[in-house]
């Protein structure tokens, strides 16, 4: 990581990325067949595994903070797991993420369930990021006394679209001590930063910043999670990595609700990173409707027919 007095970023205004090759490696991802039968559902339990079971709403309270605790410990029906001799593996998702007043409820929630599932708090002024810097921070704070282990945090777009890299340095910085021992995500909001060239600065900026993870999206922007946006971010990672060996997580959010799209999500990663990122440490998907279509497809795997509503009530 580089202190404050000897970062020399004038090389960032240097980049550019080659959108037409972008674009056409994305297309290639999602012309691609996808895996089948056992095969596929191996795939899919190992998604589970990386899902960030999300809810953002307004109307969130404890109670439904209380189910999503619970449907993070037990993802997939027990008897479903049992017929594929799974059930013993503890499969859950990778963490539940909340807003921070909520943060709480689920800490508590989980600890009576018995679970050492992480919460992840957004953050920052989430979606936005449009309050004072000082309110951000504490907001940060604030959640990790709570007991958050992972926050999510947003930039402030505004840096990115006038250029203002040093200062983006310096605010994601502040972030990271905020945090103290918490993992710091940091959200690009890829779909309001103007060029897939902005996406690979911004990229590298967060990751010297000292970021755990990059993040695409909110969930919330008109665009968030695609193919082209992935592809720039990956090879920011791995291009970081080569020059500083440390590696720095991946996580695709909003809109991805299909099962078949989370099957192409992690053999993108698989792809361009390798094997080794296929962890919890290092992806994470963000999705609050896609465990619902795992299980769906699931069910369908194990008794050949498509789930009733009745047949999965947690789901």
């Amino acid at each position: 990581l580089l202190a404050s007095s000897e970062k020399d970023l004038s090389w960032i205004s240097k980049i550019q990325v080659n959108q037409p090759a972008v674009l056409r490696r994305a297309q290639q991802i999602q012309a691609r067949r996808t895996v089948k039968k056992e095969w596929q559902a191996a795939w899919l339990l190992k998604a589970v595994t990386f899902i960030d079971l999300t809810t953002l709403s307004g109307d969130d309270t404890s109670s439904n903070v209380q189910r999503l605790c619970y449907k993070a410990k037990y993802p997939i029906r027990e008897d479903l797991l049992k017929a594929l001799n799974v059930h013993d593996k503890g499969i859950t998702t990778a963490a539940v993420c909340v807003y921070p007043a909520r943060v709480c409820d689920a800490v508590k929630a989980l600890k009576a369930a018995g679970c050492a599932i992480p919460v992840a708090s957004v953050a920052t002024g989430f979606p936005a990021g449009q309050t004072h810097l000082k309110t951000r921070l504490e907001e940060i704070r604030l959640a990790v006394e709570d007991g958050a282990t992972e926050i999510d945090v947003v930039i402030n777009r505004a840096l990115v679209l006038t250029g203002q890299w040093e200062a983006l340095y310096d605010e994601i910085r502040q972030f990271r001590k905020a945090c103290g021992a918490a993992h710091l995500k940091t959200i690009l909001a890829t779909g309001e930063l103007g060029s897939l060239t902005n996406v690979y600065k911004a990229s590298m900026i967060a990751m010297m910043a000292g970021s755990d993870f990059i993040k695409t999206s909110t969930g919330k922007e008109t665009v968030n999670a695609t193919f082209p946006v992935a592809v720039v971010m990956l090879r920011a990672i791995r291009d970081f990595f080569w020059k500083t060996g440390n590696k720095i997580g991946f996580k695709p959010a909003g809109g991805i609700r299909s099962a078949k799209e989370s099957l192409a999500w992690l053999s993108l990663v698989k792809e361009e990173l390798g094997a080794e990122w296929l962890t919890p440490a290092l992806f994470r998907i963000g999705a609050s409707t896609l465990l619902s279509d795992i299980e769906r497809q699931i069910y369908h795997h194990v008794t050949g027919r498509y789930a009733a509503y009745h047949d999965l009530p947690m789901s």
